[in-house]
C-alpha cells in the first residue's frame, strides 16, 4: 500500500514552533515549501492540510492542530475523512533515542515513550511508517519533558537541519520506489 499522507507531529502555537518536539513539523513545512504547497486549517480534520505532488506521487500533507499527546484524535479523524488506512501514512516525529543529525525510517513498532506516537497507536494501531528525526537524549528520563519543549542549542540545530535534505530524498524514494529502497538510501550512508 503506497503512502497517501505525510504527517508532521508537533505542538500548535508560536511558543512551540522552535522546540525539539516540533522537528516533525519543521520537516513537513520543508516538504510543503519544496512542493509549492501551503498548509491551511481544515476544521473537518482537526489540522492543517494541503495536497502536493512529490515526483509522480500526489500526497496530502497534514499537521494535527491538537497538542502532541492528543495527535491520535486528529490523525484518526483525518484518515476517516479521506478514507485512508493507517498503512498509507508516514508520521514524522522527534526521536530521543537517535542523536541529532541522524534520521531513521521504519515500519510499525511501539511508541518508545513518545506521547504523540502513543496516542496515534491508541487510535490507529501501530502499522504505519515513521520518519524518526534524532534530537538526542538529555541523559535522564526525568529531564525529557523539559528537553523536548525547549529549542535545540545552535550546534544541535545545525546537525538536525543538515539531516533534513537526506530525509527529504528518502521520502521521495519512499514514494517512488517503496520502503526498502528508501531505508537503504537513508541507513546506508552511515
Amino acid at each position: 500500500m503506497s503512502i497517501a499522507v505525510i504527517i508532521g507531529l508537533g505542538n500548535p502555537g508560536d511558543q512551540y514552533a522552535a522546540t525539539r518536539h516540533n522537528v516533525g513539523v519543521w520537516m513537513l513545512e520543508r516538504i510543503a515549501r519544496a512542493a509549492g504547497g501551503v498548509l491551511k486549517a481544515e476544521k473537518k480534520v482537526m489540522g492543517d492540510v494541503c495536497q502536493v505532488s512529490i515526483g509522480s506521487s500526489n500526497v496530502r500533507l497534514f499537521q494535527p492542530a491538537t497538542y502532541m499527546n492528543e495527535s491520535g484524535q486528529a490523525v484518526r479523524r483525518m484518515l476517516d475523512f479521506y478514507k485512508l488506512q493507517p498503512e498509507q501514512m508516514l508520521v514524522m516525529h522527534d526521536e530521543l533515542d537517535i542523536p541529532p543529525g541522524d534520521v531513521r525510517l521504519k515500519m510499525g513498532g511501539g511508541h518508545g515513550g513518545h506521547n504523540g506516537l502513543r496516542d496515534i497507536i491508541n487510535h490507529c494501531g501501530k502499522e504505519f511508517m515513521r520518519l524518526r528525526i534524532g534530537i538526542g537524549h538529555p541523559g535522564h528520563k526525568s529531564q525529557v519533558s523539559g528537553f523536548v519543549l525547549k529549542p535545540p542549542g545552535q550546534a544541535e540545530k545545525q546537525l538536525i537541519e543538515a539531516a533534513l535534505p537526506d530525509a527529504e530524498r528518502a521520502i521521495e524514494k519512499l514514494l517512488a520506489e517503496g520502503p526498502e529502497r528508501a531505508m537503504h538510501f537513508l541507513h546506508s550512508s552511515d
